[in-house]
């Protein structure tokens, strides 16, 4: 017999009549495909390594998504970062929602700080209890001016970015 505990945590808080961005790198890209088929018309952005590991682009398309494909070594799609095209398109978005490396999560944050854009961040931290017991998913945020440490199970692991703090 097989314990499963789910869901953890939130998700992406989606409103009706925004258009949204969203952002998958890697493994990041899965969530972002449930997240595709709550919204209304959002542009899709997918950074991969290189082709060899592209999934999901045609189930984006099918669940009505503008999409855009990145590659770290330009193999398929546009040569380059998700960041890259955020940039180009962030002016066509109400909101950004993204998951995938601590990295990219950083960068994706501070172009929409820049851009006076809210962003929501899914965190990819190691989660071993599921219950905040263990502390190994705990990530620091701003609260209330001060900062403070919460769980990526508990708290998360989606955050409004602007709360992260992010490392270097």
């Amino acid at each position: 017999m097989t314990y499963i505990l789910a869901p953890l945590g939130n998700g992406f808080m989606i409103e009706k009549g925004k258009r949204y961005c969203l952002i998958g790198g890697g493994i990041g890209v899965p969530p972002m495909l449930y997240t595709a088929k709550q919204c209304e018309n959002p542009l899709v952005i997918t950074g991969f390594r290189n082709k060899d590991l592209i999934i999901l682009q045609d189930d984006f398309k099918k669940a009505g998504a503008e999409l855009v494909l990145t590659t770290d070594d330009g193999s398929a799609g546009i040569h380059g970062f998700v960041t890259d095209v955020l940039k180009e398109k962030i002016a066509e978005v109400d909101e950004v929602c993204a998951c995938g490396p601590t990295p990219m999560l950083k960068a994706i944050a501070d172009v929409c700080k820049e851009a006076g854009k809210p962003c929501q961040i899914s965190l990819e931290e190691r989660m071993a209890c599921g219950m905040g017991a263990c502390l190994v998913c705990a990530v620091k945020v701003r609260k209330n001016g001060e900062e403070i440490m919460q769980h990526v199970c508990k708290n998360g692991p989606v955050f409004n970015a602007e709360e992260v703090v992010f490392n270097g």
